[in-house]
This record gives C-alpha cells, structure tokens and sequence, in this order.
C-alpha cells in the first residue's frame, strides 16, 4: 500500500478532524446522539454581539398608527408598546435576568433525540418530594423562579420542613434554551413522556407534576401515560370542559340545558371570550406557525406585541403598578428569551401539533381514563374558572380541588407564596409514599 500523498493526507485528516469535532460538539458520537443519557451542567450567557443586535433593532423599531379604540380589543395600544420598548432599548438589562438564571443549577440532557434544558434544585432537607413544573406559551422557566426557594426551603418561607420539594424545571421542545426538534409529533404526549425519562433519570423513584397553559397538557398526558413513579398531578388549567359544553361554545350556539348558575356563568364568560376575537393568536399559531415566525423572529417590537395578545397579559399594567407581578423587567425577561433563543416559530408549533385536542376539554384529553390522583386550584383571574361539578366529573380520583382569592393564569409569576402553599396543600396525602 503507498503512503499518502500530502494532499490526500490533508484530505483525510481534514474530514477525520471534522467528525470528531462534530461529536465532540454535540458531546456524544453519531450512533449514540439519540440515546445518550449524560446529564451535562449548563449556564446561561448570550453574546454581547446578539444582545447589541437586539438594542439596534429596537432602537429601529417602525411602527403602525395608533389604535382607534380606547381599549385593547384591536392589541396592544401603541403608547403602551412604545413605552415598553423604549424602557428595553434604554434601560432593561438582560445581564440581570441571565444572573438569576445562573444563580440555580442547570442542565442539558438528551432525550429522544433533543436537547432537554433544565433547572434541578434539590432542597436540603431529606426526603423532599421531587415535583416537575411545566410552562406553557408564552411562559417559560422563569415563570417559576420565584416559588423554588419557597417550594425547596419551606421553615423559611411559612412552612414547615415536611413541606419541601426537590424542583426540576424543565423548558419544552422549542422553547428557550432546549433543542429545537427538527420533525413533527412533539406534542403533549412525546413531551409528558420525556418528563419521565427526565425524572427517572434523575434518579426519581417517585414524583409528582404540576403545569398551567401547556403545562397542564404535558401533565394530564403524564397522567394518563401513568409512568413508574408517577405519584400524582396538579392543574391550574384543568381539562374539565364537558363535551356538550364544548359543541355548544364552537357551534356559537346557545348553553346547553340543565347548567348550574355558576356552570352557566362560566358557559356565559367563555362564549363572549370567543366572540371577541381572544383566541385569535392561537388560532393563527394552531394553523400556521411557521408564518407566523417570519414577522416575530424579525422583529423585538412585534415579537412583544404578539405574546402580549395572549389573555394572561390581560390585566398586566406595563410596570404602571409597582407592587404588580410580574414587573415588567420579569416581563421582559421572559419576551427577551424569546428573542435571543430564537425561539419564535418554534415554540409556536406546539399549537400546531396539538390541533384537534381542546386543552380544556374532558374529552379531547381523555381525563376518564385517569386513575393517578388529580388536584385542581382555580384562580379567579384566569380566562378559564373550572366549577367543581364539571372537575368532579372529569376526574374519577380528584384529591384536591381549592378556588383561591386572587391570581390569574400565570400563577406561580403572579401569587408566588399563594402558589407554593397550593402545592403544599395539594401533595401533602401523596407525601406517605416517599
């Protein structure tokens, strides 16, 4: 056999170098990218050359007319949106948010093929019960900083030691600093199941869930899915919506009869919410995500316009309100992930993927074929208000249902304490399991 010439040397090792620089890159070889199990620490730390990107573009920011109406029913008002995005060019530090972040332990770990991002707090007391917490668009992880130290370390915050969590924080497929899935079927179902294998490959033995707007999805499949060590889960947007109730609000037509007063009033709030035009972001997004990108992956200023149209921005004042949360640094922190993770288009396809299932129908989530225990906290503020008579039926083993005084649909970034001693509440029966 003749020794290489210099060029064909070159050639190979060329090639030779850039395979292993691949592997390397994606810290497993080809063979096993799909099934490597290594949990691998993360920190959060954007470029500077993205976050100047960021300020030109908003300091180049074109905008339309001013709205003719005197209230929010055509989006968000110009003044406002003005005012926000002057405050982001101007004075909001991404810096800070990023040091929040990076003031918990993160993690990567691969699952089915993508990037898993999440932050996994172990309390110091022995034997806390490991919860997973789940987000939902527009949300993200940092909805859920402010209840891990509550949740973590409760004789500190009003509770009692028995009381603690090990928190693990997960962002979804195409949601912040996770992977990008690059094929279709990521839905509730592929992602609940993921969460398994995370929790299990925590270490978990067992466990339990809880997830708002999305959220609830992942965790009523995970319900449903019923893997090992699933104790039980939490929903503070349960699929509870009767089946007739649910004809009756997508024909338009009139309320079925037999309806409580309170069933009946929140028959009554759901139809005029439809009317109004405030499912029209998830309409478009359920439809035709990838268009959607286009326009908000471009532009700062649109991209906060449009996930300021999602109803649980609905009573938010812009930081007009000091003592409101979340602020709108907290807000800012959250549309700038976004933004920076270039995150847009995807995370948008979680709607398309879940087109067909309701995520507030009994019967498009199946919840008749739930046996795990079931809790429920209803907070008074969000779009949906489930009554306890259509919980009770959706749910054979309901343990815990609770209407609190205040809050809205992003719970935990709104009523933090309230938020954690729900969980408490909620959990405390499944605690004998540890």
């Amino acid at each position: 056999m003749k020794p290489l010439n210099i060029i064909t040397r070159t050639l190979f090792f060329g090639i030779l170098t850039f395979q292993f620089a691949v592997a390397a890159a994606q810290g497993v070889s080809n063979a096993d990218l799909k099934n490597n199990e290594s949990i691998r620490p993360f920190k959060v730390n954007i470029p500077n050359a993205d976050l100047k990107d960021l300020r030109q573009r908003i300091m180049t920011t074109k905008w339309p007319e001013k709205e003719t109406v005197a209230d929010q029913s055509q989006g968000a008002k110009l003044a406002k949106m003005q005012d926000l995005v002057r405050y982001w060019g101007n004075t909001y530090s991404w810096r800070k948010a990023e040091a929040r972040l990076n003031a918990y332990p993160q993690f990567i770990t691969k699952i089915d093929g993508v990037d898993i991002h999440f932050i996994h707090v172990r309390s110091k007391v022995p034997n806390a019960m490991p919860l997973i917490l789940s987000h939902g668009w527009p949300g993200s992880v940092f909805e859920f900083l402010k209840v891990i130290d509550p949740l973590t370390n409760p004789v500190a915050h009003g509770g009692k030691a028995e009381d603690a969590f090990d928190v693990i924080i997960p962002s979804l497929p195409g949601f912040g600093f996770s992977g990008k899935p690059a094929e279709t079927g990521w839905d509730p179902d592929r992602i609940g199941k993921a969460w398994g294998v995370l929790m299990n490959r925590l270490g978990y033995k067992h466990y339990v869930a809880q997830g708002g707007d999305w959220g609830a999805g992942i965790v009523n499949a995970m319900a449903l899915q019923a893997p090992a060590g699933l104790l039980g889960i939490h929903s503070n947007l349960p699929a509870t919506l009767p089946g007739d109730v649910g004809m009756a609000l997508a024909a338009g037509g009139p309320a079925p009869a037999g309806l409580s007063t309170q069933e009946r009033t929140v028959f009554d709030d759901l139809a005029k919410f439809f009317k109004e035009g405030n499912f029209a972001y998830l309409v478009t997004m359920t439809s035709r995500p990838q268009a959607v990108g286009y326009g908000l992956t471009d532009s700062p200023a649109g991209l906060a316009a449009w996930m300021l149209l999602h109803p649980g921005f609905a009573n938010w004042s812009y930081g007009a309100d000091p003592k409101q949360s979340p602020t709108k640094d907290e807000v800012l922190d959250d549309i700038s992930l976004y933004w920076l993770t270039n995150t847009a288009a995807t995370s948008a396809r979680i709607y398309w993927e879940n087109r067909g299932r309701q995520l507030i129908s009994a019967v498009s989530q199946k919840t008749d074929q739930i046996s795990l225990p079931v809790a429920i906290t209803v907070f008074p503020e969000d779009v949906y208000k489930a009554p306890e008579t259509w919980a009770r039926r959706a749910y054979r083993n309901l343990s815990y249902f609770h209407e609190v005084e205040k809050g809205g649909h992003f719970a935990a970034w709104e009523q933090p304490q309230l938020f954690t001693e729900e969980l408490r509440a909620a959990f405390k029966p499944l605690r004998s399991s540890l």
